[in-house]
């Protein structure tokens, strides 16, 4: 049985956009400055660059990783609108945002009502979603941190994605029991499976090891893995390489698309498969991630050359000529972002 949130019409979207447009004005007064994601003038990039920073600058030695259960579809309306009615006085703005959600879902041609979940297609549920975790994260993680932990704690959040760092592995625990019962009140769950307390940081090499529990753990954030790691001199740093389940679906879906563009000329897939790694290259562009950016247009052009040895009547694409048309055409894997803490200087 398939079902999809009805999508807002024309007129619907540019209402949508222009009460965006006045929230994210009066909204912005009152984020927190760990909230990242769906606000203007900040990207995940900034997310990103937060906590390597606040990994390597604060005394952080765990990390909750933590995933919300289906947050999108689990918002409760009721507690959303009272979030409205917190900040917005005006009855006419509040009614039109509970007519966006009880906009309802088409199920076989029939449309029925939910009392939960953003409505999706429209401009406003990331905003709404934002209003709804400030309310039931932020400020409460605002509150926790400076009232309960005696050590450091940071805290980076990109829409229903965030990371949360400890200094103290029983301050951490206390948090995690705590963030479960403030979820639950607010119809919220974390993810069982996906939820999780590792030990990270300067020291946790050294401890699992003395252990012997091996390598110290990693976590993923905004499409990277966060990994322990040292430099060239021997200090810790935080290396950051793009995740192996990003990667592979990109390159899926280069294979699937070459299939599709099987007897396109080969400039037209090459301005094509340009853009694809100038893009990939423009996100995972990171200091220190240089050897997942050079196998990403490798495995590109080796998929390419499939593609055109299977198209060729004449046989296999030699090498040597494909090696002619990479170079021609897919840009050079290189680093294109500063390193964090430069950056994270400037800005701030």
């Amino acid at each position: 049985m398939q079902f999809a949130w009805t999508v807002p019409v024309l007129e619907d979207k540019i209402v949508q956009r222009a009460a965006v447009e006045v929230l994210n004005t009066i909204y912005e007064t009152d984020f927190l400055d760990f909230s990242y994601g769906f606000r203007p003038g900040r990207s995940q990039h900034n997310a990103l660059d937060a906590l390597y920073t606040g990994l390597l600058t604060k005394k952080v030695n765990w990390v909750l990783d933590a995933d919300i259960r289906g947050f999108f579809d689990a918002i409760d309306h009721g507690w959303l609108v009272k979030f409205v009615e917190h900040r917005i006085a005006d009855r006419r703005v509040v009614r039109l945002i509970q007519k966006w959600l009880n906009a309802g879902v088409l199920e076989d041609g029939a449309r029925t009502r939910s009392e939960e979940g953003a409505p999706q297609g429209g401009s406003a549920s990331p905003m709404l979603a934002n209003v709804y975790l400030h309310y039931v994260f932020d400020l409460w993680v605002q509150w926790w941190r400076t009232t309960q932990a005696r050590g450091d704690v940071i805290v980076v959040r990109y829409a229903d994605d965030f990371a949360v760092g400890f200094q103290h592995k029983s301050e951490a625990e206390r948090f995690l029991a705590a963030l479960r019962e403030r979820f639950r009140k607010f119809c919220l769950e974390l993810h069982p499976d996906k939820t999780r307390l590792l030990e990270f940081g300067p020291f946790a090499d050294e401890n699992r090891r003395r252990d012997g529990r091996g390598k110290p753990e990693t976590f993923d954030f905004l499409g990277f893995t966060h990994i322990c790691g040292k430099k060239r001199n021997g200090r810790y740093t935080v290396l950051r390489q793009t995740m192996r389940k990003r990667l592979q679906a990109k390159l899926n879906e280069v294979k699937a698309e070459l299939r599709h563009r099987w007897h396109d000329p080969i400039p037209e897939v090459g301005q094509w498969l340009r853009s694809v790694v100038s893009g990939h290259i423009r996100y995972y562009g990171v200091p220190m991630n240089g050897r997942a950016l050079s196998v990403f247009r490798y495995r590109v052009g080796w998929l390419w050359q499939r593609a055109l040895s299977r198209r060729s009547q004449t046989g296999r694409v030699s090498w040597q000529r494909m090696r002619r048309l990479i170079e021609t055409w897919l840009p050079p894997a290189r680093v294109c972002h500063p390193y964090p803490l430069r950056r994270m200087g400037v800005i701030t």
